[in-house]
């Protein structure tokens, strides 16, 4: 693998012990995938920030980095913590858990990172541009902007990405050529306009074709669509990059002969509704996975203006700390339901401590809410869920 003499150098320990422990790992993963060399990046956004997901090996690690000067070198943000910083008992969460928690956000903040915590960075705190080399660590997100931005990044692990943004390079392999971005399938979609069908779009295609590269006809997402695609994709299968005919920036470059084409339609959303569906009623519902835009936050608010709350089950909106500023108006209405929470949601938080059955429009926190924090689901269409409390 060659260095130049400039990451040599850092390598060898010349601009300090973080900076050397970082350039460690980002090398090795280079060679473990058959990196020729680094390629710089122009930011980084980072996993590894719930002390429910990383305990205190991860806090030790974080201590330990930040102990050795460890600094990042491009503008990096930070994903969902395990609570609301400022409401975290609302979320049934001990004093204990809120105090390391805190201690994790500080050691980044130390670092330099932005520590704005949340899963939708390219809403306005971290907006890579078309072409841009970048290592981002969750996977929605990724997806998001290997996909309807065209930056590129591959599927980064919450160490990768924090050791490549104190550098400011990551190893040149995978999605970052251009080879490795091409259509791997077609996917002809027949669904509808609303969220939770592309919500299901996304479950079906990460089910059937894993870690393949799907280019899609027959949609038009925008934003929120395209991030609860790239959520559900994800989640259900391995999908880091994709392609929408006549909408993202490198469909028309796309190569398709030979290629096979797959149909969705009303069948396949109905089994991959089924295969998500657990749970017949519901303790808590979660919404916000990945975190709800404004858009998505005007459009509940107008949902539920003028009714009641009704019935036990709680309801948690999980959203920006930014957008939750912007949309004041919405959060009024909101609030009479439930908290508008910020820096955090529901796959991420010790919720399993307090609830076992949990409703949610996000096939992304259907399929991680059984396995990380042993919960039964209920995924329905967001008008669907708040007939529960409304």
């Amino acid at each position: 693998m060659h260095l130049t003499d400039a990451e040599q150098a850092v390598l060898d320990g010349e601009s300090g012990e973080g900076a050397q422990k970082a350039m460690e790992l980002v090398v090795a993963l280079g060679k473990v995938y058959g990196a020729e060399g680094l390629v710089d990046i122009t930011s980084a956004h980072l996993s590894g920030a719930s002390y429910k997901t990383i305990g205190d090996g991860g806090l030790k690690y974080l201590s330990d980095l930040a102990a050795g000067g460890a600094k990042v070198s491009v503008p990096s943000t930070l994903n969902p913590i395990g609570m609301d910083r400022e409401r975290w008992a609302e979320m049934h969460i001990g004093s204990d858990f809120a105090e390391k928690q805190n201690e994790i956000v500080r050691l980044y903040g130390a670092m330099g990172v932005k520590t704005t915590c949340s899963c939708t960075p390219y809403t306005g705190a971290n907006v890579p541009k078309t072409g841009d080399h970048i290592a981002w660590a969750e996977s929605s997100a990724l997806s998001f902007a290997n996909a309807m931005i065209g930056a590129r990044t591959n599927r980064e692990g919450g160490p990768g990405a924090l050791a490549a943004a104190i550098v400011g390079k990551t190893a040149n392999y995978g999605l970052h050529l251009d080879a490795n971005r091409r259509p791997t399938v077609v996917i002809e979609a027949d669904i509808g306009d609303s969220l939770f069908e592309h919500s299901l779009l996304g479950q079906a295609v990460g089910m059937r074709i894993g870690g393949g590269i799907p280019y899609f006809r027959g949609i038009r997402p925008g934003l929120e669509e395209g991030k609860t695609m790239a959520a559900a994709m994800a989640a259900a299968g391995a999908v880091a990059m994709w392609h929408v005919e006549g909408v993202t920036p490198e469909a028309a470059g796309c190569d398709l002969e030979g290629l096979e084409t797959i149909h969705i339609g009303k069948a396949e959303l109905e089994d991959a509704f089924e295969r998500i569906n657990t749970a017949d009623d519901v303790q808590l519902i979660a919404l916000g996975c990945p975190h709800l835009t404004e858009r998505e936050m005007h459009e509940i608010a107008s949902l539920l203006k003028g009714r009641k709350k009704r019935g036990d089950a709680e309801i948690w909106f999980c959203t920006s700390a930014a957008v939750r500023e912007r949309c004041a108006e919405d959060v009024r209405v909101l609030e009479e339901f439930g908290p508008v929470l910020a820096d955090t949601c529901m796959v991420v938080a010790p919720i399993e401590g307090s609830f076992s059955r949990t409703g949610t429009n996000s096939c992304k926190a259907g399929n991680y809410l059984p396995t990380l924090c042993s919960q039964k689901v209920m995924c329905r269409d967001i008008a669907e869920l708040l007939k529960v409390v409304s």
